[in-house]
């Protein structure tokens, strides 16, 4: 974020303040949780600085670079959302396998089985549209408040906001207030990943 706001001529609080976002949002005090961990800013909040910049998804991408200056960018298996749930793209831990996979560019992430898929529909309105791609990282730790993609053993592939875990049950927040959230038996679960960025 820091390189997007040089790049425009602003600082990070100029940048969130372009984006109608509070001036605080990308400072460095925010970066860290009073816990110690990396807090990241929302996809919501990268879109709406993309948006105010007039910058392209691929030039913000070109922006994230390793150590050494370079762009770390890696290729990304790909598919539709609506073929996710038709068997052959997963194995029983989630990660993805067989053919009929594209590829894109991605950022490189440390999760090798890292994959994307692109939103079909507006079931996940007003938080992801049609021709949406949501990057799954199967490996990544799946707490409460996260974006998740899960799949259930009746096939079926839905993306929720996970509300609460244990051993026996999860509960799942929908995206869209039309449709109902979902209370699932662990039983009932293939596996759950983490959405860890989103191109919209």
């Amino acid at each position: 974020m820091d390189r997007l706001a040089e790049r425009s001529g602003l600082t990070a609080s100029g940048l969130a303040k372009k984006a109608g976002l509070d001036p605080t949002t990308f400072n460095k005090s925010k970066r860290i949780t009073p816990e110690g961990r990396p807090r990241w800013p929302s996809t919501e909040s990268v879109a709406k600085a993309l948006a105010a910049t007039g910058t392209k998804v691929e030039t913000f991408v070109s922006l994230i670079t390793d150590a050494g200056g370079k762009t770390a960018i890696s290729n990304v298996p790909l598919i539709g959302f609506a073929q996710a749930g038709a068997g052959g793209y997963f194995d029983d831990a989630g990660f993805p396998v067989g053919k009929g996979w594209e590829d894109i560019s991605f950022p490189s992430v440390t999760d090798r089985h890292t994959y994307a898929l692109k939103i079909s529909g507006d079931s996940m309105k007003p938080v992801y549209r049609a021709g949406d791609i949501i990057v799954v990282s199967p490996a990544a730790t799946v707490r409460k408040g996260d974006r998740v993609v899960v799949k259930t053993r009746d096939d079926e592939v839905m993306v929720k906001e996970l509300k609460r875990k244990s051993n026996k049950i999860v509960e799942l927040k929908s995206l869209n207030s039309e449709h109902r959230d979902r209370t699932l038996s662990m039983s009932e679960v293939v596996w759950i990943a983490r959405i860890v960025w989103a191109s919209q």
